[in-house]
């Protein structure tokens, strides 16, 4: 497979430099990338082994994609699936209930599905209040589904900082749960840190957002979190990290996030790929996939 021929017809970013150990993309949608971008999934995983990238966790945002997460989860080893109602999905369903019972349906399919999300709230995308009432139904149902399957809970946040934190302090998270595409501040990484999320706890997934020059607050948030909690996602095809930034994004653009994490934390390389990798097998139930660390 010659990957970077591939790459270059579809107008996408070259091959970066491959990390000195090999890391996991926390949070990508393989399907989305190839409707987006035309990039095949073989060849998005290949791209990414590569480079580094050997795990991959698959995200669902409504019925469709979950189900399409779970098969791509159960034809690739390296691939594990999470499974919801993204919450603008939810907020604009007619058949809440049934698709909240295809989703704990999905939960059950086997090992291979580690996680339900992404959930939770968004006022940017949905902004009729009326409808945040349907997102937070909808994020309690998630919760309930997380913990009753022992399944790690993602979380989609966006300006809904203040009502998912009590939310949040309301409820009885599953003993994992990941912050996706952490976009809050220093004071908002201490508070979804300091919350009761069970006996394994909270993690925070920083996507390639932290290298945009608009975004130093992220960097901030970054140098709070113990970096037992640190996670690194693309959410291919969006937010292409520096500096192919403005062209679609996928998994195997995850070194130039990490190596810009590296840089903020003072961190060797090396020993901060092993973390985040440790990272992600405990905040996602544990090792998948073949067992080699290395590319």
């Amino acid at each position: 497979m010659d990957v970077p021929a591939w790459l270059a017809q579809l107008k996408l970013p070259p091959l970066p430099e491959a990390l000195p150990s090999a890391v996991a993309d926390s949070h990508t949608h393989l399907d989305s990338t190839r409707e987006y971008s035309g990039l095949p999934v073989e060849v998005s995983l290949e791209a990414a082994r590569l480079v580094g990238v050997g795990w991959l966790v698959e995200v669902g945002c409504d019925v469709d994609s979950s189900r399409i997460a779970v098969d791509l989860a159960a034809a690739y080893p390296q691939v594990v699936a999470a499974v919801a109602m993204h919450p603008n999905d939810a907020a604009r369903s007619a058949t809440l209930d049934d698709d909240i019972a295809a989703i704990d349906a999905l939960a059950r399919a086997g090992d291979h599905v580690r996680a339900i999300g992404e959930t939770g709230l968004d006022h940017y995308r949905t902004t009729d209040e009326a409808l945040f009432a349907v997102q937070e139904r909808s994020f309690v149902e998630h919760i309930a589904i997380a913990r009753r399957y022992e399944k790690t809970l993602v979380i989609h946040h966006r300006d809904a900082h203040a009502d998912l934190v009590r939310v949040l302090g309301e409820q009885q998270l599953p003993a994992r749960t990941v912050m996706h595409c952490f976009s809050g501040d220093a004071d908002f990484a201490r508070a979804c840190l300091a919350h009761d999320t069970g006996e394994r706890g909270m993690w925070l997934s920083f996507p390639g957002v932290i290298t945009y020059k608009n975004a130093p607050y992220l960097s901030e948030a970054l140098k709070v979190t113990p970096v037992e909690r640190i996670l690194v996602e693309t959410d291919a095809p969006y937010l292409t990290p520096v500096p192919a930034r403005g062209k679609a994004n996928a998994p195997y653009l995850v070194p130039h996030t990490l190596r810009f994490m590296a840089d903020v934390l003072d961190a060797d390389l090396t020993d901060l790929c092993e973390q985040v990798l440790t990272n992600t097998f405990e905040a996602f139930c544990g090792p998948w996939g073949e067992g080699t660390h290395h590319a």
